[in-house]
Order: C-alpha cells, then structure tokens, then sequence
C-alpha cells in the first residue's frame, strides 16, 4: 500500500512544490516511513527523504508545474523511495502490486523496482513517449494504480484492470488536474469534481496529460473488477470516498451491524482512535450505550499497525493510546477496532484498560478475521503470525484478556459497502483472490 498523487497544472508559471506537499500530508495515513516527489518544468528535480511528509521537505522547495509523488509504509531499506525510476526519461509511483508484465519473465532474484525497470526498457527501446507508458501499464497485472511522467512533460495516470487500488481525478479550477489515491486530497489542494464517470478513474482506464491536453482513456480491458475492501475497514481516510462510496458512511455501517450481532450488557463504548471512532459512535447509537473518549493522545499522530516491526508498533500504542482513566474505571466497557493481525497490540491495550481499573472488556473488531497474506501490497505479515488463523474468537479473547471478544461476519463487511460479493476482493479475509498470482 501507498498513496499516490500528479498535479498538473498547464500554465508554467504555476508552481506545483507546495500543493505537491500539502496532497501528500492529506495521503499520509497510507504511508508514514517515506515520501518523495519528482517535480518537472523544463527540467526535473527528484526530492525523497525517509520520515513524515513535513520532515522531508521541510528544509527544501522546489519548482516546477508538473508533480509527481507518493508516501509509502516501507522502510528505505526494503524498498526504493517513491516515485521509482523505471528509466533515464520515465519515472513512476505505484500503489499496490505489479505482480507481472506481459512479456516479460519475472526474475525472482532481481528486486520488485529492478524488474519493473527489466520489464519497461524491453518495451521502451530507447522511446520517452507517452505510448512506451501506455503499452507498458497495459501489459501489468496485478492490484495496482500509478501515475507516471516522462521528460516531455506528459503524464499517465490509472488503474490495472481489476480496480483493487483507487485513484480520483480532481481539478484545480480550468488551470490542472489532480490525481490522487483518495478524494481528500481534492479537499485539500482542490477542488472534487462533481459526482460523475470522471471523478472515480475506472479500472483499466488512465488519465492522461500532455502540455496541449487532458482525456481519459481505456488502455486495459476490465471484465472483472475486484475491489479492496480493507480500503474500507482500515486504509483509507473517513472523509474519503473510495469507488465513489462514502467511506465514513461504510464504517458507520460496520458499526451498527457490530451492534446487531454482537450486542453486550455494558455501561460505555469506547473507539480505538482513529479508525474505529465512526465503528464506536454507530455501536452507541444503535444500543444505547454511551460512548467516550477512552485514550489521549501523545506526540504524532502514528498508525501503529503499519509500523515494520513489532517493537516500533507497541511503543505506537504506548505514545499514541494513553488511557482516560475517568472513561474507564469501574466500567463495562465496548472495546472496538477495527481489525487484529496479531493481537499483540490489542492485547496491550486491553491489559492498560484493565490497568486503569475496567471492570469488564467487550472486544468488537470492526472487519472479519484476517487469514491470509496480500499480494497487492497490503502490509499483511505471514499466516504463522495471523491470530485469526489459528485460533477461535473465545480462544483469542482468553490470550488477549478480554472477557469476549467477536469479529465482523464477511457478509456483514460485504452488505455494509453496498457492493456485491463479487466486486470486492476479501481474500485477506477467505484466502480467495480474484487471479492468480
């Protein structure tokens, strides 16, 4: 997973730098080891640093009126910084997965980048033109979205063919476009364009962006489209809309069929901050029982489960989930998030509310049990380390000290979306993915 975003504004005396920045602060939560961007006017200048978006450029600017960039959940060391140079005239962000490219023998001892760059110079023969970026992102396979630029200032911007990864077209009034992972980012540095076809880029189709013009265009076919449903659980932010589906309005569907299903005797309900806030104020609408701030935050606002290991995930926790004694003391609590990997962390924050003097803990987790790695680019860890895999829900309530604990059904998850079965992939949740990898 990252988050992904082009600006492209046509006059030259527009500068992007600053907008670039601010739409990467917006895409932040899909990302927070390191970030980076390739900015181009009549040259190209490539800023990447390790850290938060406002870390990396702080002590820098730059210029230019065309932009490309990204966030990203892996550290430097695993993974080059975003965007990647796929070649000397072409560079790239990708969210998700290329898992392979039509013509091309993946070499499993070359690394993801050095195989994209393997695949991409096969097809390019030494072109810059915007067709070298078509036929290649055409010929990828996987769960994926991107946005590319070459050194003649044109920019190509889609989804593979089944859709797994989002991407949103905004505008910025008559003067750019903007692309983006998530629709917040409009918010932010743009302006959305009305709900129409244009503003979800569909699958298999690319924006694309040359000095004289802005179309869309289908470069893949899409006879099957197989939506993230995590983006809806976990990945995206509240105020985004993903597949042109409201995704606050998706959690507070998830929490009161939470409520429905898993109803307890209980004095208050209490969200794990942030994700599971919208899941706690439905649950407590829908039975009655209060909700309450439960924790305090400490220092920068961090998303624990996409630390790299474990000991950065609970000291996450540790900074991030100071429990409000007052909330909890005494009390029959609601505990909901919204979702286990693990459960070290969950275990954690359950022993500091049962430290700060709960009486009972009720765990509610706002997505099924998780049961299977992602081969789109999820930070899913292996089976052997998937609570969910291996034991039943009485069994993990009594490994993480909950007096009950119960996950979210899968049709529950499916129905709450508005969506059929069969346009979401939940293979992390049943191991079934929508193609072979």
């Amino acid at each position: 997973m990252a988050g992904i975003l082009g600006i492209y504004l046509f006059d030259k005396r527009w500068n992007a730098y600053n907008f670039g920045v601010f739409g990467l602060m917006a895409l932040q939560h899909r990302g927070q080891e390191t970030a980076g961007m390739e900015i181009l006017n009549e040259s190209s200048q490539k800023i990447t640093g390790k850290g938060l978006v406002e870390q990396v450029f702080s002590s820098v600017s730059g210029k230019g009126n065309i932009l490309i960039g990204g966030v990203s959940p892996y550290p430097a060391e695993e993974v080059e910084i975003l965007p990647i140079t796929v070649s000397e005239k072409t560079s790239a962000a990708v969210d998700g997965k290329i898992t392979s490219v039509d013509g091309y023998r993946w070499d499993p001892g070359v690394s993801y980048e050095g195989n994209l760059r393997r695949a991409f110079s096969a097809l390019e023969q030494g072109r810059s033109d915007l067709d070298s970026m078509k036929d290649f992102f055409s010929r990828c396979r996987g769960g994926f979205s991107y946005v590319a630029a070459n050194e003649d200032r044109e920019v190509l911007a889609g989804r593979g063919a089944l859709g797994i990864k989002p991407l949103v077209l905004g505008k910025m009034g008559f003067d750019g476009g903007i692309v983006a992972s998530e629709s917040c980012v409009m918010d932010i540095i743009g302006e959305r364009v009305p709900i129409s076809p244009a503003e979800n880029i569909e699958p298999g189709h690319a924006m694309v962006f040359t000095p004289m013009s802005a179309r869309l265009e289908m470069i893949q076919n899409s006879p099957c489209r197989s939506y993230c449903s995590f983006e809806y659980v976990y990945l995206a932010r509240p105020d985004s809309y993903i597949n042109d589906i409201p995704v606050y309005g998706v959690r507070r569907e998830i929490g009161r069929r939470l409520a429905q299903d898993g109803a307890v005797d209980a004095d208050v309900v209490i969200g794990v901050p942030e994700t599971a806030i919208p899941f706690a104020m439905a649950y407590s609408n829908e039975t009655g029982i209060p909700v309450e701030k439960g924790f305090e935050l400490t220092g920068r606002r961090v998303r624990s489960a996409m630390k790299p290991n474990q000991v950065e995930r609970l000291k996450g926790v540790q900074l991030k989930l100071n429990v409000i004694s007052e909330a909890v003391r005494g009390k029959r609590v609601v505990l909901i998030d919204d979702s286990v990997v693990r459960g070290n962390t969950l275990a954690n924050i359950v022993y500091l509310m049962k430290e700060k003097g709960a009486k009972e803990i009720h765990v509610r987790i706002g997505s099924p049990h998780i049961i299977s790695h992602c081969p789109f680019g999820v930070e899913v860890p292996g089976e052997d380390e998937l609570i969910g895999k291996h034991l039943s829900e009485e069994k993990i309530a009594e490994v993480i000290g909950a007096d009950s604990f119960r996950y979210l059904s899968l049709g529950d998850l499916i129905e709450a979306t508005g969506m059929s079965r069969g346009k979401l992939c939940t293979g992390c949740f049943n191991g079934e993915y929508p193609e072979v990898v």
